[in-house]
């Protein structure tokens, strides 16, 4: 109750640096109360304490949004309304996704290995098919990545359509596993820099966390906000149809937003896809 009555949704989309904040602070007592209580499943107990925390400020925006349609006096494009709480939204993710690799990077390794064990085998299964060489190996391996983004953006869109901010539990998981890769890539090298350079070179150690960060975001920023735009289609559909708004020109606007927006979650994935198979490896493996 204390935690999801810190900020509204109208000041949320207002000043978005304050859920940034809020993805802070989530990830930060999701993570010792997680290790305090269920430390042997810190993992996944991590992820639903961040969504629990999450769930009130996603509804209550998935209900605004809703609402903007509901009473919208005409159709002047569509993004004209959500806007606002797509950059509300990434702008959580982001705030979790920093606050987890940062306390991936300064926690104890036993810790680390507890909080983020199930992250660590997702990272490992998914980088078991090695390196990318050679244009019909490239166009191959994008191929498998949007259809597996493909999937993961249907159950976005099924989890908010029959949970309402369902969503969120999704990406807090691509988050979590995204700040594991990147605070591994920042204890890996923060390491291999000490030895080299010595202990001191907090500027060296900066500059390894923004290399990680940039390393998985470059993309991943495309992807995430693909899902929200996915979860936000179902979840407007999900809240009208909660409201009993089932027939008349509101909820056929409703209908077509939640569809437009969908269409556009594909396109931002294949974009997505685009930077991760041919961008990303010149920026950081070339």
């Amino acid at each position: 109750m204390v935690l999801e009555s810190l900020i509204g949704v109208k000041k949320a989309e207002r000043m978005p640096r304050y859920v940034f904040l809020l993805g802070l602070l989530y990830a930060t007592v999701a993570i010792f109360l997680s290790l305090w209580i269920f430390r042997s499943e810190a993992s996944l107990i991590l992820v639903f304490l961040i969504v629990f925390a999450s769930l009130p400020l996603m509804f209550k925006t998935f209900n605004f949004e809703a609402k903007k349609d509901l009473f919208a006096k005409n159709d002047n494009g569509l993004m004209r309304t959500h806007t606002k709480a797509l950059r509300l939204f990434m702008y959580l993710f982001i705030g979790i996704v920093i606050a987890l690799s940062v306390w991936y990077v300064f926690l104890p390794g036993d810790m680390v290995s507890d909080l983020f064990s199930s992250q660590v085998t997702t990272i490992k299964a998914i980088n078991a098919g090695g390196m990318v060489t050679g244009k019909t190996a490239a166009w191959s391996f994008l191929t498998a990545i949007i259809t597996n983004n493909l999937k993961v953006l249907v159950l976005c869109v099924l989890f908010s359509f029959f949970y309402g901010a369902g969503a969120i539990f999704i990406l807090t998981w691509n988050a979590s596993v995204i700040a594991a890769a990147i605070g591994t890539f920042v204890r890996s090298n923060i390491a291999q820099y000490a030895e080299t350079f010595g202990l001191f070179k907090v500027a060296g150690y900066f500059h390894i966390f923004s290399l990680g960060l940039l390393r998985y975001m470059t993309h991943g920023v495309f992807e995430i906000l693909a899902y929200f735009i996915g979860g936000l289609a179902g979840g407007l559909i999900s809240i009208a149809m909660v409201n009993h708004k089932f027939e008349g020109e509101h909820f056929r606007m409703i209908l077509k937003d939640s569809l437009n927006l969908f269409i556009l979650a594909v396109i931002v994935l294949l974009v997505a896809g685009f930077i991760e198979v041919f961008v990303t490896p010149m920026m950081f493996y070339s």
